[in-house]
């Protein structure tokens, strides 16, 4: 997060940048450094890799902050007061990365949100640029004219993105793919009546994970359950649950699947998946 005035005690613009769910830098308009946040990016085999990603991160700065006057412009929220001040505070999100599927298939990302919104997405296929909301139409319109910063964009999406990911994960190897098993709680409440049979996976790492209900052996629709957000316990761990409503007397019926942590960056949810290796990924914020 960051702001132009001082007061708020925020920076103008601040990188984030994770492998997996791992943060591994941090970035700061004040600062213009690049720092690690992680031990395995720390020594003299990262230094390479971490000036390509000194250098990216300061041009990033400069051209997001550029791309946010950009947008503030054709929103008319560029207005300053009589002390040069912006009238009202406004913030743009950048997400970038890649990911790499079990296939070694890649795949690139570059999405704009202004004030909490989804805003312009880029489209490497087609160098130009999808508008989210109608008044992103005027930045997609200008934007797409400059063809050089659009191949510029596929080419590290297609190639550097996912040179930077296969090295990152060659130096947090055995970091980034420690297994640590869920242990599995089930527990049951009553209420009025209906009955809740709970299932909760506690401590495991790494944080996907697939939890299923089955009755009669058939696993459940995803309708059919209630399904907890896996959150961080803080320990670099993981928890989460899943659970059904059923009618007293039945709940013999009802068995939970043992939990089972996924690969990195897995989209898998109670039923179906759709698995990535791992995700490299880069979040950017700034606010007037």
């Amino acid at each position: 997060m960051g702001a132009s005035v001082p007061d708020l005690g925020l920076p103008l613009f601040e990188a984030l940048g994770y492998v997996d769910d791992q943060l591994f830098v941090s970035y700061s308009h004040e600062s213009r450094r690049a720092e690690p946040r992680a031990q395995w990016v720390r020594g003299g085999a990262a230094s390479q890799l971490w000036l390509q990603l000194s250098q990216s991160l300061k041009g990033w700065d400069h051209m997001f902050i550029v791309d946010f006057w950009t947008i503030m412009d054709n929103h008319n929220h560029s207005k300053v007061t009589k002390l040069g001040v912006l009238s009202e505070s406004h913030t743009l999100q950048v997400i970038l990365g890649c990911e790499v599927q079990e296939d070694n298939s890649t795949r690139g990302f570059w999405k704009y949100g202004y004030d909490g919104q989804n805003h312009l997405e880029f489209c490497p296929e087609t160098l130009d640029w999808r508008a989210a909301e109608p008044k992103a139409q005027a930045t997609k319109l200008e934007w797409e004219v400059n063809k050089i910063r659009a191949k510029q964009n596929r080419a590290y999406l297609e190639r550097d993105c996912p040179e930077q990911l296969q090295r990152l994960l060659e130096l947090g190897r055995g970091a980034l793919d420690r297994q640590v098993p869920p242990l599995v709680k089930v527990t049951h409440h009553v209420a009025s009546a209906v009955s809740t049979l709970r299932c909760q996976a506690l401590n495991f790492y790494p944080q996907n994970i697939t939890m299923k209900w089955l009755k009669d052996r058939q696993p459940l629709d995803a309708k059919d359950v209630e399904l907890k957000d896996v959150l961080p316990n803080g320990d670099g761990t993981y928890q989460g649950w899943v659970a059904v409503a059923v009618p007293p007397g039945e709940e013999r019926r009802y068995t939970c699947q043992k939990p089972r942590c996924l690969a990195p960056c897995s989209l898998e949810s109670s039923v179906g998946s759709l698995s990535a290796s791992s995700c490299f990924l880069l979040e950017f914020c700034s606010e007037s």
